[in-house]
Parts: C-alpha cells; structure tokens; sequence
C-alpha cells in the first residue's frame, strides 16, 4: 500500500486571513474557494487547506506543525509580525531548538532547527 499525505486541513473561524498567515509564513499564493474555504500550496510542503467552523479553538492542540527555519529567532519575530503569539521561551535539547508560537486563531506550531 502507498500512502502520501495530500494536504493538511485546520479548523478556522476566518480561512481568509488564516490563509494568509501560513502563505506568508511558508510561501505560496492564498486561494478562497467556495463555500467559504481556503488553501495554500507552499512550494516545499502539503497543501494547507481551512475550512470554516463556527467554533474558537478549544484547547491545546493534539497535532501541531513544526517549520524548519534556519534562524529561529528571526522567524519568529517575522511570525509575530504576521499575527503570532510566542508560548515560552526557546526550548534547546539534544535534538536541536525549537520556539511554541500559536498562530493568529490560535493553533500551535513550532519553529524548529535540528541539532548539528
């Protein structure tokens, strides 16, 4: 069997401005289509896709995305510049780094660089 990830749907409140929060963040040009959904197409990820639900987030994610950056901290401001919030501080492990930020509607991701 083959399997392959196609694309990620998120739950959104707004998918026309979370849409535009995660193409500038990972690239690609925001798409709304009908029925009120959005997508992106980054050039180096699935497609991102967000469907409208009438619900807020309701509490800490049980998926989240990590994004590979190469300088954690500038992405980081970058995001909050885009409508991020920072959760914590910069987290160093034997694995490498890595900063929790929630994104304008709340869902967690994280900025990462592997250790090496």
């Amino acid at each position: 069997m083959r399997a392959r990830l196609q694309q990620i749907v998120v739950d959104s409140r707004d998918p026309a401005q979370l849409v535009r929060f995660w193409a500038a963040l990972l690239g690609g040009e925001p798409v709304d289509r009908a029925l009120g959904w959005s997508h992106v197409e980054p050039p180096e990820s699935p497609r991102m896709s967000f469907q409208p639900v009438p619900e807020r987030e309701a509490g800490k994610n049980r998926l989240h995305l990590d994004v590979d950056v190469d300088d954690i901290e500038a992405a980081a401001v970058r995001c909050e510049e885009l409508g991020a919030t920072r959760v914590g501080g910069l987290v160093v492990d034997e694995s490498g780094s890595f900063q929790v930020l929630t994104d304008p509607e709340g869902n967690e991701f994280c900025l990462v660089r592997p250790a090496g």
